[in-house]
């Protein structure tokens, strides 16, 4: 191989054909000065020799043959060589690592130049095994890892993103590249400094996402690397862990007050009915120790609220079968009839039972909304106009499964949230008789159990939705 030059190598030819011509020239003529000193003393010598002079010219011309195929050959082996490690040369520039000098061999001046060339060939071709095996490894780890990564370039248009980026915008990659910053919704994080919580319009209310930026080059032209880390879980743990401190310490102190308070107020209220006191100062004082007494259990309950809150136990995770978990939570309850639409038959490494709280908890929410009446101030009613009839409550609940999660979403037809953001606040509540602890429980239990848990107002009509993902175990046996 070598012995032809590749197609672009033979279209740089004419820019180099002087060059080389000339050395041929050069090779050409000196290949026949070298003889012509011979040949002219072969002349003399012809011209005296006794010959006819037929036989004279004979010679003499066969003498010129024999000069011109040597002077031929002689300039065939000085430039043909040349011309192949040329080729070569040029080979190696356009990345075509195929081709190889001939006549490598040691001990020759020309031999060790084709074997130079042919070493830095394998070498160059070497190395850019190497760096396709590293790209190729590089766009799996960008592909695999579970944080969005973008990379803008200098007109901050997108040149990059990996899968997680792609499900964070909710749209391919073929839709997005090329697209700028501002027309995808980063603008924000292109502004943000480095190591700072930006908020995105289209991710989940409750979610914070931390912006990390450099600078890389690629062609020697610089380029954005953002990678977003929804932090929102990490400082939910930290809340949650603050919560714990300080609900230890409150609760040491109160159950130390309210515990003798109320067992004072039972033993004085009993004491009073042995007392004799006029009608009216027995009831206020029977009155007065009843507020007590209860406030001290109210108080009480309160407490064990947060404790319920702050001391979840961890999941004990073993195979339940979710649909049968589904129905059976349906099932319990009465005031509305739960539509369950099936989904796939699956099993869960899991703790039933928090699932089940968990559920229920979702559930008894969503039929309260569902059953709830319509905000006093709508729309419709502010501009005089008359507001569509109110439709039947409904909730329903459907499963899915994705590659790795399982996602069950809880939908009703009530009013929707008013404030979602405060939705996963501990105590925050909108209902007389609520606790607001429910929302937050379910949040944690979906954690626990490596999931997680979105309350959104539905987009298609009235009413919210619940998103509960779930990691998969494996397909219940048939």
């Amino acid at each position: 191989m070598g012995s032809s030059p590749p197609g672009n190598a033979r279209a740089r030819q004419p820019q180099r054909k002087r060059v080389r011509l000339l050395y041929e020239r050069r090779v050409s003529l000196y290949s026949l000065f070298v003889a012509l000193p011979g040949l002219l003393v072969s002349a003399v010598f012809l011209w005296y020799q006794p010959w006819t002079l037929e036989s004279k010219l004979t010679v003499f011309f066969l003498e010129l043959f024999v000069w011109w195929i040597l002077a031929m050959a002689l300039q065939e082996q000085a430039t043909r060589p040349l011309q192949t490690l040329a080729n070569v040369v040029a080979s190696l520039r356009e990345e075509d690592y195929s081709f190889r000098a001939r006549g490598a061999v040691p001990d020759d001046v020309l031999g060790e130049l084709s074997l130079e060339v042919n070493a830095l060939a394998d070498l160059l071709s070497e190395r850019r095994i190497q760096a396709i095996e590293a790209t190729a490894l590089l766009r799996r780890v960008v592909e695999e890892i579970d944080v969005p990564l973008f990379a803008f370039d200098p007109g901050h248009n997108l040149r990059l993103i990996n899968s997680a980026g792609e499900r964070l915008l909710q749209q391919p990659a073929v839709r997005l590249l090329g697209r700028t910053a501002e027309e995808i919704g980063l603008g924000p994080c292109l502004a943000a400094e480095s190591e700072t919580l930006v908020p995105l319009h289209f991710s989940s209310p409750n979610a914070r996402w931390q912006v990390r930026r450099s600078s890389f080059r690629q062609k020697g032209v610089p380029h954005t690397l953002i990678v977003l880390s929804d932090v929102s879980r990490a400082l939910r743990e930290e809340e949650r862990s603050a919560w714990q401190r300080l609900i230890r310490v409150l609760g040491h102190e109160l159950n130390n007050s309210l515990a003798p308070i109320k067992s004072i107020a039972g033993s004085l209220l009993t004491q009073v009915s042995r007392v004799p006191l006029e009608a009216a100062q027995r009831q206020d004082f029977e009155r007065g120790l009843a507020i007590i007494e209860t406030r001290a259990a109210s108080l009480n309950r309160f407490l064990q609220a947060y404790r319920q809150l702050a001391q979840m136990p961890a999941p004990v995770l073993r195979r339940a079968g979710f649909a049968a978990i589904v129905h059976r939570v349906a099932g319990l309850e009465t005031r509305l009839p739960v539509t369950v639409i099936p989904g796939p038959d699956i099993e869960l490494l899991a703790d039933p039972d928090q699932l089940e709280h968990m559920l229920i908890n979702l559930v008894r929410n969503a039929v309260e909304a569902a059953q709830e009446p319509p905000h006093p101030a709508e729309p419709s009613q502010d501009l005089g106009l008359s507001a569509p009839p109110p439709s039947d409550p409904e909730v329903v609940m459907r499963w899915d499964l994705t590659e790795k999660d399982l996602v069950l979403t809880i939908e009703d037809n009530g009013p929707g949230l008013l404030n979602p953001s405060n939705a996963f606040v501990p105590f925050y509540t909108t209902k007389p008789a609520g606790s607001g602890i429910g929302l937050v429980l379910s949040r944690q239990i979906a954690e626990a159990h490596g999931g997680s848990l979105e309350l959104r107002n539905r987009s298609d009509r009235k009413g919210c939705r619940v998103t509960v993902t779930l990691q998969r175990f494996q397909p219940a046996a048939n």
